[in-house]
This record gives C-alpha cells, structure tokens and sequence, in this order.
C-alpha cells in the first residue's frame, strides 16, 4: 500500500473533491483525502495525503500557504470573483498609484480578523454559506482570525482608461483559513473602490511548493505513480530524526514512552529508514518522550 503525499497541481474547473475521486479511482485505494481545499476556479498546489499519511491532513493544515493572483479595481461582486453577480462598478477617472495599493496591502498584514464571502464553504448552523446564498437566505456571516505574513504587489498596474478599471497583481502568504478574495474585496474598501479577484493560483501549502507538484493527468497516466509520491518522511525533515533500535521498535508498538536524551519539543522516529513515528518531550519530565503521531504501516 501507498504511504505518502502526492502534490497535484489542481486545474481550474475540478473541485478538490473531484481531485480525491481521480487519485482512489487511479490508485484503487480508499485512504485518500486532500489538506486544504481549493475553489474550482483556482489552480495550483493540492497536496493530496494517501494511505498512512492521511494522519497528517490535520497538521498539513497548519502549515502556511503562499498565492500569487490578480485583482481588478472598479468593479465588486457578491462572490468577491468573477464568477459572481455583480454588485457595484464604479468607473476610475486616474490609476490609483502603485504605491497606495501597496500600502493599502500593508495594513492587512499580521494577525487580523476577517470575514469570507457568503459564496463560501464555511458552515453556520451546519449548513454552507453558499447553500444560504443560492436559497437568498439571509445569515450572519462570522468572523475568523487569519494570519497574513506578506501581501505585496508586483509589477505595475495596469489602468484600463476607456473602462475605467485598473488591473493588478500581488502574492500572498498567510494561514489556514484565510480567503484571498476577501483580502482583494477588503484593500478595495480600504482603498475606497470596488475591487473583485481576478485569478488565483496557490504557490505553496503544507510545506510543498508549485515546483513538486505533478499535473493530475500525468499521474494519471503513468505507469508508475509512487514515482511522484513524497514519502511521510519529507514532512517531518525539520525534525531530529532518531534511528530506532529493535528493541526501542517493538516498545514503540507497543505505545511505550521513551528516553531519548535529546533536547528537543518533538522527535521523528525511524525503523529501517521510515518514520514510524512521532514523539513529543514531557514538559516536567527531561529526556522524557510519549507517542504523539503513529505510522506503524509506513513500510
């Protein structure tokens, strides 16, 4: 059985869904499940956990993510894209400066609170806000905190004079949870017009870049499709990794905590060359380690 990751580059056009669906179909594998999902219309990094590894999805989670996309000033939707309904155009009579978008883009940076759009899959009451908004149902949308560590500007825009509208485009990195098209809809309230995302592709999540990844059909089509697939391990290289002994292996099994006389939070434990497991040190108890994370199978 497969024990990995597989970084695809989504297409636009596919739900992360339809991305899972692919790989059990292509694999013959249940175990499958996607960390961080990805609207239709954005492409990029989908990194896709099989067998063992979906015990990672939720720490995959916490990794940062990275974007580069496109914006547009002087018009809004209700999607906060283009594929909404259009709320609001107003025509630009001069370019907004680059460096005022820039430091409209500066004041969302750090820890800030933020709301999605309403065409959205968080859930409120149990049920998506997008279901609310194709029912016309009215419903508080909530806050959530978001971290963003950049949100930049690159190139110069682009002022559209006979349409009144001024393109853009900017990288982003930031936390889970995080929309970027609320931080596009946002700098234009900031800004004091209407802006609505244009394009969007995810550079980098849970610790793997565009430059790993693998299209869906390439994968599809091979012969060999563990060749593209990044073993358990590559996750936790930032880790001290400790060979097991046979001895230390079968207390391991059996769930034992450990001394390791290492001084460090966590540890990855290997047994012939595969993190069989992850173990964090006592805070009370120097040198003292308890299973955290288990990959017994991870063969």
């Amino acid at each position: 059985m497969l024990n990995g990751i597989f970084v695809i580059n989504k297409p636009k056009g596919m739900t992360s869904g339809d991305v899972v669906y692919h790989l059990r179909r292509c694999l013959h594998m249940r175990r499958v499940g996607h960390a961080g999902t990805l609207d239709p219309e954005v492409d990029g990094v989908l990194p896709v956990a099989v067998g063992q590894a979906t015990k990672l999805i939720e720490l995959m989670h916490t990794k940062p993510k990275a974007y580069r996309g496109s914006g547009r000033l002087g018009l809004a939707t209700d999607s906060y894209d283009l594929a909404g309904k259009v709320l609001q155009e107003q025509a630009l009579a001069a370019p907004i400066s680059a460096k005022k978008i820039q430091t409209g883009m500066q004041a969302f940076l750090g820890e800030i609170s933020q709301q999605p759009p309403i065409y959205s899959a968080v859930k409120v009451n149990g049920k998506h806000l997008y279901d609310y908004a194709r029912a016309g149902e009215q419903v508080e949308i909530p806050t959530r905190q978001v971290t963003v560590s950049r949100y930049d500007l690159t190139g110069e825009p682009k002022f559209d004079q006979s349409k009144g509208t001024e393109d853009f485009d900017f990288v982003i990195e930031c936390s889970k949870g995080t929309y970027v098209r609320s931080l596009v809809n946002d700098l234009g309230v900031k800004l004091g017009v209407p802006a609505v995302m244009t394009q969007l592709t995810r550079t980098a999540s849970s610790g793997f870049n565009l430059d790993q990844a693998v299209d869906l059909q390439v994968l599809e089509n091979s012969s060999d499709p563990e060749q593209y697939l990044h073993p358990i391990d590559d996750f936790f290289s930032d880790l001290p990794q400790l060979e097991l002994t046979l001895q230390q292996w079968q207390q391991v099994k059996n769930g034992a905590w450990l001394h390791l006389g290492i001084n460090a939070k966590q540890a990855a434990l290997s047994y012939n060359k595969k993190v069989k497991a992850i173990y964090r040190a006592q805070a009370h108890q120097p040198g003292l380690y308890r299973p955290e994370l288990m990959f017994l199978q991870n063969n």
